[in-house]
């Protein structure tokens, strides 16, 4: 069986998995699982946009209220409110990563926001009708710039290493089993945190 190891094993190839392996610290060493090929997975055929509070006539709190009102008492508040209040942080982080959002005509000196289902305001950024592919192919062309991100297409997590099954006495996760599907082998992945980013 091969063994691999890394400082973070991050499980999943979307938007989510990629982020998080361009946001570490290029001193950590990064496997990255793609159940298939990069360009395959569900951020790739996302046709929407992203949320956020990018126009100066919105505010936090409004967007924060209309996703309540839209969960249908459903959701976590607190989380809600942290994933609101970094939405324009991390649309900037995006664009700093080469991510070409669709821009304001005729002025073109802004971009251009959409109103959806749900929003009281137009605070939907996207990239036309391919946002997620502007995305998966941008934060993926990153990921491969990056020495210390290997990606392994075509593997499927199968069981996490947890409790007795890591070979100590810590009852936490150091890694995963994963199927190589080039070869049908099983395959350890060990690592000093492991992140489930798959949807």
């Amino acid at each position: 069986m091969n063994n691999h190891k890394y400082d973070v094993l991050i499980i999943g190839s979307g938007a989510a998995g990629l982020s998080l392996a361009l946001r570490l610290p290029q001193s950590l060493r990064i496997g990255l699982i793609a159940k298939g090929p990069l360009k395959e997975g569900n951020t790739y055929y996302a046709q929407g946009g992203i949320s956020a509070v990018l126009d100066e006539t919105d505010t936090l709190s409004s967007h924060v209220n209309d996703t309540l009102d839209a969960g249908a008492g459903i959701c976590h508040e607190p989380i809600v409110r942290m994933v609101v209040e970094k939405g324009p942080e991390n649309i900037r982080w995006l664009l700093e990563e080469g991510v070409s959002f669709t821009r304001d005509r005729p002025a073109g000196s802004g971009y251009h926001l959409t109103r959806e289902g749900g929003h009281s305001h137009r605070r939907v950024i996207h990239a036309a009708d391919a946002t997620g592919r502007e995305l998966e192919t941008t934060l993926e062309t990153q990921v491969q710039n990056r020495a210390n991100i290997e990606v392994f297409e075509h593997h499927n997590a199968i069981d996490l290493l947890v409790g007795s099954r890591n070979g100590t006495s810590d009852k936490g996760c150091c890694g995963a089993y994963v199927l190589n599907r080039h070869s049908g082998k099983v395959e350890t992945f060990l690592a000093r945190f492991t992140v489930l980013a798959t949807g």
